[in-house]
């Protein structure tokens, strides 16, 4: 079976037209809900790491 890059391409270019991108309001909503779960996630393991920090400094008596 032969390659062929005529094929290739019509397929590639059937496949893309398939493709349903999203809206401006989509993707302003998306990026908006990435950057709040970026802060909580931020909050969250800063939080974490202050816990820890004070059972290690507990345990170890420093």
């Amino acid at each position: 079976m032969a390659f062929s890059p005529f094929k290739f391409l019509q397929e590639v270019r059937s496949e893309t037209a398939k493709v349903t991108w999203p809206s401006r309001r989509e993707v302003t909503i998306t990026t908006i809900m990435v950057f709040v779960m970026v802060a909580l996630a931020s909050i969250f393991f800063f939080a974490a790491d202050q816990v820890i920090r004070i059972l290690i400094t507990f345990v170890l008596g420093v």
